[in-house]
């Protein structure tokens, strides 16, 4: 019996002798490893990488930019079954451990003994969120040991709410998805309060393996870990097995669900992206700002139909181009199939992708993918007439086969109608357009589409596509003019020039658009009906140097400008960004703004990063007087604003815009505006609430096609939009300023008229600029002994 008593004293001292060196080499290793351990305190103030978010004025959402979802979470937002799920699923014993689990360690360190193998195995959640936010996942024993210390320092520094908020944000879910409210979002649609039981122990059995365990990627192996994840619960106690039981029976109902955008808005998305990206760089992305755009949704999507049907109409005034693609089939091909042939094939705007698969005689039926077939009937063919080119089309076609065939892929357009559905075939329009509308009081932009399909053509042509302004330019030298002392009553004479402009490059002969002359015009007629020659003579009489000062006040750098009489007809090149600034001056009573999208940012916890506070028009404000925002400077005086307006108000009631008139207002004013060869098409309008541009062309600068003006090409569209945007929106009088006089005057000389003339009519003026009475004019005559030239309201050039 000694020689037993010995051999366990030799194994007790054995073992004190073996722990006391374990307890001296764990010392030691924690102090070997403690200075290269990061600190925890930046776990209390931990930013999570979360998306760039762009939202509408309204606060819907346009856009997301940034590789990670994520949806951060308080503890207390984090449903309790949540946690109880990943409790069983990770961790059952976190409430209750230091943040290491000793048992969980033994287990590995057995698995090590008896394999020889180092896995995985024995992390807590504080071991996770340790390696998760400061170390790496290699499987190394420095590695494990500086989890373990690392793990111990931050349930020494944090509570276990703390700790366990920072796992169920941080966590990897898969499908890019990054914590529980992202992956409830992602896996689910819905935020993570209104998960099922079923779904709530889907997620949680995803950290162990995102991939393979994912409902998207392998529904089995994803049934049987959530399966499991509710066993666990079960025995823990967190549910009953009644509750076990009926959620097991619940079906997999995951699917991908990518953030919802509720505003179709990409382009100023993309402004909003390449904006934050200057400012920021790529923590844009991360950083989780919220940028609230001045986009109204509602003007949005009426800005983008009105867009789309105007650029379709000018499509079907030019013929069918033909099928986008033809295709083999032999008429047997199941719906697998037919969706094959077209899953390379987006939706473009509003054009639907349709495989033709059978026709008669005036019908055809075509396969929109996922099963449905429709009928596309004669009302929605008979228009394609063949495309020779832009001025001509060929002839009405007889029947379907003249259109279209079996195995052509072509664009189909669906409208809601009281009866349903209606079909009608369609193109990708080889034309492109743009519409933007500003608030003219600070010039917050409140729509703004670039083109017909941003997925189609990144290309922004709100602000980005330089193009000339044509007539429309022409606001701005009659402006000017009205400053040099012309009047609206004052004569140009509309006849043939001819101009030996060495800057133009030889003799210039302009004409008018009509290719007539009309003699002695008034400014103010010859602006309703833009008449070229008006205007070049115009501008050679105030200067070219004069129009150009004026320009600027416009917001246009004169350098950008024509120095030479082309400038009277928008040779220039503009955005039309850039005439919605200049336009808004003429709607405002005369202020410069500065266009602008971003209303303000703010960090996904709601604090506010930055506000907007543009130059804002202020009537009553005098200088010296204090507001909450900047107040926009005048560029133009309250008459020159008066006249101009007055004179832009003819061109809708009696000029080149009538059809305008279809909205039934007599606040609208506007120009429109059609360069040579109608290359690009125009109308730039406005009332006192709101200015919109809108502009059709190619981006080649092709012509349009003869006839294609812009009160044809683009003021349809601008006239859709404005229906919408000024439905509830009263009608403003222009009010007459001071410094102003009404006159009768006689309409073929510009003269003041005499007490009995029948054919008389009203214009305003200037105090200083109108027309003499002929009693003066006489008395003047007959004293200086020179003949009359009227006042300076009467200025005449032929």
């Amino acid at each position: 019996m000694k020689w037993l008593k010995k051999l366990t004293k030799l194994f007790l001292w054995l073992s004190l002798l073996g722990g006391l060196a374990g307890v001296i080499s764990v010392a030691a290793l924690y102090y070997h490893l403690e200075p290269t351990l990061p600190s925890t305190n930046s776990l209390k103030s931990v930013q999570f990488q979360v998306p760039l978010r762009v939202y509408s004025n309204d606060s819907k959402l346009i856009a997301e930019f940034g590789e990670m979802r994520r949806i951060p979470l308080a503890y207390a937002q984090i449903p309790e079954k949540m946690v109880q799920a990943f409790l069983a699923a990770e961790d059952d014993r976190f409430f209750e451990h230091p943040g290491v689990d000793y048992k969980g360690l033994l287990r590995a360190a057995y698995q090590l003994l008896l394999t020889g193998e180092r896995r995985q195995g024995g992390s807590t959640i504080t071991m996770q969120v340790a390696r998760n936010f400061f170390l790496s996942s290699e499987k190394t024993f420095t590695r494990k040991f500086s989890e373990i210390f690392l793990s111990l320092r931050i349930e020494n520094d944090l509570t276990k709410q703390e700790i366990l908020e920072l796992y169920l944000n941080k966590i990897y879910m898969g499908n890019r998805s990054y914590g529980v409210g992202a992956a409830a979002m992602v896996y689910y649609g819905k935020p993570v309060e209104q998960l099922t039981l079923p779904q709530i122990a889907m997620i949680a059995g995803l950290p162990k393996a995102p991939s393979r365990y994912n409902p998207l990627a392998d529904p089995e192996r994803s049934l049987q870990r959530r399966d499991y994840v509710l066993g666990r619960m079960h025995k823990l106690g967190f549910i009953t097995e009644s509750d076990e039981q009926m959620a097991r029976a619940t079906p997999i109902t995951a699917s991908l669900h990518i953030a919802k955008t509720e505003a179709d808005a990409p382009y100023i998305a993309e402004m909003v992206r390449a904006e934050m990206f200057n400012r920021y760089g790529n923590e844009a992305y991360t950083t989780g700002f919220n940028v609230f755009t001045t986009i109204d949704t509602s003007l949005q999507i009426v800005a983008n139909k009105s867009l789309r049907d105007n650029l379709q109409a000018y499509d079907q005034r030019h013929g069918y181009r033909g099928a986008e693609q033809h295709l083999t089939i032999n008429g047997s091909e199941d719906d697998h199939a037919l969706d094959a042939l077209l899953k390379d094939h987006r939706t473009v705007g509003d054009l639907l992708p349709a495989l033709v698969t059978k026709i008669s005689e005036q019908s055809a039926e075509v396969y929109l993918g996922e099963g449905r077939r429709e009928t596309l009937e004669w009302s929605g063919l008979e228009w394609a007439k063949p495309y020779i080119n832009d001025n001509r089309a060929g002839k009405k076609p007889q029947k379907t086969s003249d259109i279209i065939n079996p195995g052509d892929l072509v664009r189909i357009i669906i409208s809601k109608t009281d009866g349903g559905e209606t079909l009608r075939l369609a193109q990708i329009p080889a034309a492109e357009s743009a519409l933007v509308a500003i608030n003219p009081d600070n010039g917050a932009i409140k729509a703004l589409t670039g083109g017909y399909d941003f997925y189609h053509s990144k290309f922004n042509r709100v602000t980005q596509a330089q193009r000339q302004p044509g007539s429309g330019f022409k606001a701005i030298i009659y402006s000017a003019a009205l400053e040099a002392g012309f009047t609206p009553a004052s004569l140009i004479n509309d006849a043939p020039v001819v101009f030996d402009d060495p800057s133009l490059e030889g003799a210039w002969r302009p004409e008018n658009y009509s290719g007539k002359f009309f003699g002695p015009t008034r400014l103010r007629y010859a602006l309703t009906k833009s008449r070229n020659l008006v205007s070049i003579r115009l501008l050679r009489s105030i200067g070219i140097k004069h129009a150009l000062e004026h320009a600027e006040k416009f917001g246009f750098n004169s350098a950008d400008l024509p120095h030479n009489l082309s400038l009277a007809l928008g040779s220039g090149a503009v955005t039309p960004l850039q005439m919605a600034s200049a336009y808004a001056i003429l709607a405002n009573g005369g202020f410069k703004v500065e266009p602008y999208f971003i209303d303000r940012i703010e960090r996904d916890t709601g604090d506010l990063i930055e506000k907007t506070l543009p130059a804002t028009v202020c009537n009553d404000c005098t200088e010296g007087t204090e507001t909450e925002f900047p107040i926009a400077k005048r560029a133009i005086s309250p008459q020159n604003h008066y006249l101009m307006n007055s004179m832009m108000r003819d061109v809708i009631t009696r000029g080149t815009a009538t059809k305008a008139r279809s909205l039934g207002r007599s606040d609208l004013a506007g120009k429109t505006g059609t360069t040579n060869d109608q290359r690009d098409a125009w109308f730039n309008g406005f009332n006192r609430s709101l200015v919109a541009i809108a502009w059709v062309g190619f981006d080649t600068s092709k012509p349009l096609g003869r006839g294609e003006v812009g009160g044809r090409a683009a003021l349809p569209a601008w006239i859709d939009f404005m229906r919408f945007a000024l439905k509830d929106v009263p009608e403003q009088p222009l009010k007459l300023p001071a410094g102003m006089v009404t006159v009768r005057i006689d309409p073929k000389t510009g003269k003041r008229a005499s007490v009995d003339q029948s054919d008389a009519i009203f214009e305003v003026f200037r105090s200083e600029n109108a027309p003499e009475t002929l009693e003066s004019a006489s008395t003047n005559n007959s004293q200086s002994g020179k003949p009359s030239k009227g006042g300076a309201g009467e200025q005449q050039i032929f």
